[in-house]
């Protein structure tokens, strides 16, 4: 599994880790991944999720996950969110 966030596309970076000597070795930075789980509403169901805490904060600040998708170009978003997008626009235009 791809250390990537699947909101914002965050990814590791990497670095150098310095000693007091001023030694330099490689090191990685990687981001807050946790599996969580969001409910749609639009859906009626619970969505598995790969996603770093400020990819959470910003589903919060969007208003959820049915907000977030509906409301971001289908080529800002990763390939699972695009699925789920057009299962959305389905279950919209099915109510």
């Amino acid at each position: 599994m791809a250390r990537v966030c699947q909101i914002t596309g965050k990814k590791p970076m990497a670095g150098n880790n310095v000693s007091h000597a001023h030694n330099k070795t490689r090191r990685r930075f990687l981001p807050n991944l946790q599996d969580t789980s969001v409910y749609s509403e639009i859906l009626k169901r619970s969505i598995r999720l790969r996603v770093s805490m400020h990819g959470l904060r910003t589903l919060d600040h969007k208003g959820g996950i049915d907000a977030f998708v509906m409301g971001t170009a289908p080529s800002k978003l990763d390939s699972d969110l695009r699925k789920l997008r057009s299962e959305m626009e389905k279950a919209q235009n099915a109510a």
